[in-house]
């Protein structure tokens, strides 16, 4: 499904973010607000955020340009109609929300998508009110949404897969780091961070520490530049206040929210954050915060809510806590996360999930993993999902990898590979932390250089053919790894290169033989010995890359080549691919040699016998492997 205009309706804080975001990414955007007043101040909001993002650097007046032509304000809600995606960004009410939706399923095309950035609602209770439940989700940005990363997008109960896949591939494009949540209240983030804060201010109303303590138990244990009490503050009381609420609402007493919070909110005050910090208290409140938010993260993974990674990735990105709760959890120690809980499971009865007790019973960590396997018929798609670090390769990165590998290896019904990578990069080279830590043991280097150079073998003597769609960096390992796939199809915003030697160090994972073989000598001599890095364009003219294609068109255009292929005879294809590596290291007599032997053995098969007979019938062939 392709997304090519953009209706963003409401221009508030959020609309107004959202309607840039989406311009960024490329998109066309309209913006709609009922009244010329709203719209100018909306408009006004996304005038004033990029020019100070060009006083301060962070964006050309060339590119400010470029994303101001891409949006339009509109104060007529028909304008709408030939958006591919429509994002509702208004108040969050439930009456106004409906009413909207009903007004835009008459309105637009039968094939537009709606998307709802409530933080608080149901996306189900919103898509049963129009005709195409099926074309509904949920795309839930966090504040502020042109900065934060983070990409909530939510699956209802009846939303089609293509269109999360549409979703997920769309907030990418515009520069967010999307995860897969069920429509379930709070999604997944809320869920702990609401939590979060409200025990802090429970804590508050028992008198276990005053303010400045709690906000600086919190600041020192997830790693963040301001406590609950300040955060609220900032945030907005009401919206602190109502999303307890809501959650109380919609999963139980455990989020009634605390007596400070109620009468702060009825006194339309703020909280007074003066005072001395108590050293002694931090600790204590230190140890329930960390219980209270890793029971709700295990109790979102236990109802199927989002997984362990994306959980982990919320915290990290949308709250930029230090480390996500798992983390937490696995470096504290499962048994030791118990013990804390237990004060709080006598106060709230099943606070401890039952997920989280099996976990600790089974003496095993938390696996956090940052290499995802997904299976789709005849495709498998790896995904290098450790996009905090650009994909970097690290050790465990690689042997997640090899497991992946191997488990394609051993499916037969897998006949494509693509390979491709989370955020704004493919993979951006080596860990040079990790790397640098292994300096002075020349037998560790030489050890992860074998390994690494071992798992690239994996992907070029898979029997699968393997894609890579190339988004952003591909930098020295990344590049390496891209090399060893069969097919590259990159983006045009792609950065590619080799600067190992601008380290001091040199290509380890295959890059001074494969580019060579690829691109010749010279090519490979000038990458290598330079470390320049190259466009898109330019690794195509060089034979490093099969073809460039839009940001917008990367993912699309290698499930449809892997489908043509996936469509070919499978043992056919396999033995060609066998075939096209040996010409590699064989002379052309031995080569040609093996290509009959390959040749022969590909003619004795069923599949041969099927390709010809379904020729003569005029007819698609159905190839089973045999």
């Amino acid at each position: 499904m392709e997304i090519k205009k953009v209706g963003v309706v409401g221009c508030g804080l959020m609309g107004s973010g959202i309607a840039q975001t989406v311009a960024e990414g490329g998109f066309d955007v309209i913006v709609r607000e009922p009244t010329p007043e709203l719209l100018e101040k909306g408009l006004e909001r996304i005038r004033d955020f990029m020019a100070k993002g060009v006083e301060r650097g962070k964006m050309t007046p060339q590119r400010r340009d470029e994303v101001w032509a891409r949006i339009r304000g509109t104060t007529d809600l028909s304008d709408m109609a030939d958006c591919d995606l429509v994002i509702e960004a208004i108040t969050e009410d439930f009456e106004a929300k409906k009413t909207l939706f009903a007004e835009l399923d008459q309105i637009c095309k039968p094939s537009a998508i709606f998307a709802t950035n409530t933080s608080s609602f149901r996306v189900a209770d919103f898509a049963a009110l129009t005709k195409r439940p099926h074309l509904f989700a949920g795309l839930h940005y966090f504040f502020p949404p042109v900065i934060n990363k983070l990409l909530e997008v939510v699956r209802a109960r009846d939303t089609a897969p293509e269109v999360i896949e549409t979703l997920l591939n769309f907030g990418r494009l515009t520069g967010k780091l999307p995860i897969l949540v069920l429509d379930s209240p709070g999604f997944a983030v809320n869920r702990f961070f609401i939590a979060w804060y409200n025990e802090s201010i429970r804590m508050l109303d028992e008198g276990v520490a005053n303010i400045p303590t709690i906000d600086a138990a919190a600041c020192e244990t997830f790693g963040v530049t301001m406590g609950p009490f300040k955060l609220i503050n900032v945030s907005g009381v009401p919206l602190a206040y109502h999303a307890a609420v809501s959650l109380t609402q919609s999963i139980g007493e455990f989020y009634t929210p605390a007596k400070a919070l109620r009468e702060l909110y009825e006194s339309g005050q703020l909280w007074d954050l003066s005072g001395e910090v108590d050293p002694a208290r931090k600790q204590a409140v230190a140890e329930r915060l960390i219980a209270v938010v890793c029971s709700v993260a295990a109790r979102v993974v236990e109802e199927g809510v989002a997984t362990i990674e994306d959980v982990d990735r919320g915290a990290t990105v949308g709250l930029r806590w230090n480390k996500g709760p798992f983390a937490m959890m696995n470096d504290l120690g499962l048994e030791r996360v118990l013990e804390l809980m237990k004060p709080l499971e006598e106060k709230y009865p099943g606070f401890i999930p039952d997920l989280l007790k099996k976990q600790a019973a089974s003496g095993q960590p938390w696996p956090l993993r940052q290499v995802r396997l997904s299976i789709d018929g005849a495709i498998a798609t790896i995904m290098m999902s450790r996009p905090e670090a650009l994909n970097a390769l690290n050790r465990k990165v690689l042997q997640e990898l090899k497991d992946a590998l191997a488990q394609v290896r051993a499916n037969g019904a897998v006949r494509v590979v693509i390979i491709t990578g989370e955020g704004n990069a493919f993979i951006a080279g080596a860990d040079i932390k990790e790397m640098q830590a292994l300096a002075d043991d020349p037998a560790a280097i030489r050890e992860f250089t074998e390994f690494g150079q071992g798992v690239l073998r994996d992907i070029e003597t898979l029997p699968q053919p393997v894609i890579a769609a190339i988004n952003g960096f591909a930098l020295g390992g990344g590049l390496e790894l891209a090399l060893a796939c069969d097919i590259r199809i990159a983006s045009s915003d792609a950065r590619l290169g080799l600067p190992e030697v601008g380290l001091g160090i040199m290509p380890g994972l295959g890059g001074t033989q494969r580019t060579p073989r690829l691109a010749g000598r010279g090519v490979a001599s000038e990458l290598i010995f330079t470390g320049d890095l190259i466009s898109a364009e330019e690794a195509a003219r060089m034979g490093l890359v099969n073809r460039v294609v839009a940001p917008t068109q990367l993912m699309q255009t290698a499930r449809q080549m892997a489908e043509r292929i996936a469509s070919r005879a499978p043992i056919a294809v396999a033995r060609a691919k066998a075939a096209i590596l040996a010409a590699e290291r064989l002379p052309l007599e031995e080569g040609l040699a093996l290509e009959v032997d390959l040749a022969s053995e590909v003619h004795a098969t069923a599949d041969r016998a099927e390709g010809m007979r379904a020729f003569v019938e005029k007819r698609a062939p159905v190839f089973t492997g045999q």
